[in-house]
């Protein structure tokens, strides 16, 4: 069923047109992504449906019986009430239903009634007590403890005042409240802004199951290829519509644009072709009237439009003045935090050309162990260790370092005097910042333009070991892309924090998460991560269910058997992260073999000599570890043979 309509609307400024003859609909659990560049009308578009602003042309048309919801983006929910009777008011109306039960229910138990009054009664009564079963009144209490759980909120919450919350936890909190409220068509600006991957995760559930429909802007990829079934896609004041999620989106779209390509190529040569022949033969007497044929051709023709090219979008790389040694960065047993310790222990081997996502929960101190690396924050306990001709380039989420009196050009320049200005403004312009726009102020730019000239900063330093804080944070799609193709050919080291999953899957060879209990390190991409993960928790609750089996043997047993469960778990997991250290001891083996044969270090004795005693040392690593790997499964093997 049709739920909403878009139909013909336009925004102007001036003479400046936003977008025009936008066509748009919604159906019932209908699922759909809104895309486009930075600055091509999404977000006004929304605010035009959801009716916060008119369109100057256009009009929308809703069905009249269908409930809408809008969020915008970074939306907090203001309140002085408390985080559990905020909640409470989205199922105001099953409350007052519930109150009316309460009511006809005393009414009928005094038997004061007339006859026909009880029956009408009874009536009534039956009827609410449908609706509101039937509009799960004996569970919203439920449901509104699992969408809190699923935002982070656990019961420590619920009686605390909103007003007291930080920016990011009202802005959850207005996520949470809108699911609540369930409204026919949920359109949500930016909703997976200031959510760590955990919860995007549980939102993608939730939102998969949703029995509205969905209208959403969002940059997070991975989260579009979770909850949508169709893209309409706004570019050079104009809409597009896509059905598939947003890669399907993108095949589709290369290929519709190649294929235009193709058609205009083809009828251009033609029109090439019968131009030539008009030219060359309208005089002749002998060929006129085959040419003036060709012309009329020529006239009648439907003629297709040259292809629109690519938006502007930036164009830029990371350059290394100087390679690193093979081994980056090593931290053993390392504690983060402030007063008390945020995550320990921490355990870092980061080898040249790694390219590792740090991720875990909101507040277990991503950003902290990246800020302590640089030395900003002292690390509690533990001290990193950097390898050889290691230079570092920190990009900061926050755009701390950037200045806020001076201008884009002297923000770069002022760090690199020596470089021409024609040079600068090369850099700039690979960035997008042309002409004018390098003398716009720091404090005058968007969130998207400061993460672009904290780039550009970054790839004028050309340092071999790129530390990098959320760097897609305020970077649209296209430009998140150029990024990635950016990191992918760096020929240096990363190591990054990101929420954005996409990103990962497309840089990392390798993910660490970070927790209170320290860090863990998995040898693949996100997907690997996530089906890693999975495995554990399966495993984990096998063994649960192992050592939950009631056991009427006396009590000194049953602690001895606790014991034993204890013993086995501690083992294997002291195998697996030899088995991960074996690993990259095989891998960094290979490489420092492969080095060694290379042509140009055949005759630098000196290289071969290194190479040599790291390969050797690595190599007794490798010994060492083998055999307490062997020890260990032996004595896991004696243990679990006797239970």
């Amino acid at each position: 069923m049709l739920l909403l309509q878009v139909n013909q609307v336009a925004r102007y400024f001036g003479a400046e047109t936003l977008f025009e003859n936008i066509q748009l609909e919604v159906s019932s659990r209908g699922r759909i992504g809104l895309v486009g560049r930075n600055g091509a009308g999404k977000s006004t578009l929304l605010k035009i449906i959801a009716g916060v602003e008119s369109p100057d042309a256009g009009q929308i048309i809703k069905n009249k019986q269908t409930s809408l919801g809008y969020l915008a983006q970074d939306t907090g929910l203001v309140s002085n009430e408390t985080v559990w009777n905020e909640m409470l008011k989205a199922f105001e109306h099953l409350r007052k239903m519930e109150a009316r039960m309460r009511e006809v229910e005393l009414t009928i138990s005094t038997g004061a009634e007339s006859d026909e009054r009880y029956e009408a009664l009874l009536k009534e009564y039956d009827q609410l007590q449908h609706d509101f079963n039937d509009q799960n009144g004996y569970g919203y209490e439920n449901e509104i403890r699992s969408v809190l759980h699923g935002f982070k909120f656990d019961d420590s919450f619920y009686e605390k005042p909103i007003d007291t919350l930080s920016g990011g936890q009202k802005t959850r909190l207005a996520l949470a409240r809108m699911l609540l409220v369930k409204p026919d068509i949920l359109i949500l600006d930016e909703p997976t802004n200031h959510l760590d991957i955990e919860t995007l995760a549980w939102l993608e559930d939730y939102l998969q199951a949703y029995s509205g429909a969905l209208l959403i802007v969002s940059h997070d990829r991975y989260f579009l290829d979770q909850v949508v079934t169709e893209i309409y896609e706004i570019s050079r004041q104009k809409m597009t519509h896509y059905t598939g999620n947003y890669s399907r989106y993108l095949d589709v779209k290369a290929a519709q644009i190649a294929s235009d390509w193709k058609a205009y190529e083809k009828q251009q040569a033609e029109i090439e072709k019968l131009e030539d022949f008009v030219a060359r033969n309208l005089v002749r007497a002998s060929t006129t009237k085959r040419a003036q044929s060709r012309r009329k051709t020529l006239e009648k023709m439907d003629r297709l439009d040259r292809p629109d090219g690519k938006e502007k979008s930036a164009h830029f790389m990371f350059d290394i003045e100087k390679a690193s040694g093979n081994v980056v960065l090593q931290l053993e047993d390392g504690a983060i935090g402030y007063e008390k310790p945020l995550a320990e222990p921490i355990n870092l081997d980061i080898r040249r050309t790694d390219a590792i996502a740090l991720v875990g929960p909101n507040g277990v101190g991503k950003s902290t162990l990246l800020k302590s690396l640089i030395d900003q924050i002292p690390f509690l306990r533990g001290k990193p260790h950097f390898g050889t001709n290691v230079s570092i380039g920190y990009y900061d989420q926050t755009q701390a370092d950037l200045h806020g009196n001076k201008t884009i050009l002297a923000e770069l320049w002022d760090e690199h005097p020596t470089v021409p200005e024609k040079e600068i403004r090369s850099v700039l312009g690979g960035f997008l910042f042309s002409g004018e726009d390098v003398e716009k102020t720091i404090p005058l730019l968007s969130g998207g333009e400061k993460a672009r000239v904290a780039l550009a900063k970054l790839s004028m330093n050309k340092e071999n070991f790129l530390i990098l804080d959320e760097p897609t944070n305020h970077l649209d799609i296209d430009n998140k892309e150029v990024l990635e193709n950016a990191l992918i050919d760096f020929e240096g080291t990363l190591l990054f924090v990101s929420h954005d999953r996409y990103f990962i899957n497309r840089l990392a060879n390798k993910v660490v998460e970070l927790s209170p209990e320290g860090s863990r390190l998995y040898l693949g991409d996100y997907d690997y991560y996530l089906e890693k993960k999975k495995e554990e928790e399966e495993i984990a609750a096998l063994l649960a269910e192992e050592t939950t089996v009631v056991d009427p043997a006396p009590r000194n047993k049953f602690y001895q058997d606790k014991e034993q469960q204890k013993m086995i778990r501690s083992l294997r997991r002291k195998i697996e992260t030899l088995e991960e250290n074996l690993t990259i001891l095989e891998t960094t083996i290979a490489q420092l073999e492969e080095s060694m044969t290379q042509p140009e270090l055949l005759n630098d004795h000196v290289k071969l000599t290194e190479l040599s005693a790291e390969l050797e040392a690595k190599r007794q690593v490798q010994e060492e570890q083998l055999t307490q790997w062997e020890e260990l499964s032996l004595e896991l093997e004696e243990i679990t043979s006797t239970t």
